[in-house]
């Protein structure tokens, strides 16, 4: 059984929120729009949508927030909550230290703004990044490194 891979954790950013001076749920405005782009490309694994079939389905119907999605995984987004074909996907694209995930964010949201962490989650600032992921994501489904070997 190997260890499941971490993608995000709120927790690892809240030392940064707090000298920064703002609430607690900035941690995971970076993360929210991952997850949320995730579910809405029927990316997560059938361990994600069996444990939370109620909150999911809520989701869906727009009765629970993304932030309170993020936050009954307690903050978290790890390989175990996406099926393979999203792993591949986040691997190459939101690993924060080698994919351009953090990249983009910052380009398409961050502006004159002193950090990323001070971008509000908004239904608009999510279109914009769903955009910006959307094009990443048909170039990486045409590329050599494509999930292709995972299905033939």
């Amino acid at each position: 059984m190997t260890t499941p891979y971490v993608y995000d954790k709120a927790k690892y950013h809240y030392e940064s929120i707090e000298q920064l001076g703002l609430p607690e749920s900035h941690a995971c405005n970076h993360t929210v729009p991952v997850l949320r782009w995730f579910i809405e490309n029927d990316l997560m694994s059938d361990f994600f949508t069996l444990e939370c079939v109620e909150q999911l389905s809520s989701f869906k119907n727009r009765q629970l927030s993304a932030h309170a999605l993020y936050e009954w995984w307690d903050c978290c987004l790890i390989s175990d909550m996406v099926s393979d074909k999203g792993n591949a996907f986040g691997m190459f694209y939101f690993d924060f230290e080698k994919g351009k995930y953090i990249a983009d964010y910052k380009a398409a949201l961050q502006g004159n703004l002193p950090s990323e962490f001070h971008v509000v989650f908004t239904e608009e600032n999510y279109q914009k990044l769903k955009n910006v992921i959307d094009v990443r994501y048909s170039n990486w489904l045409m590329s050599k490194k494509s999930w292709w070997k995972f299905w033939n």
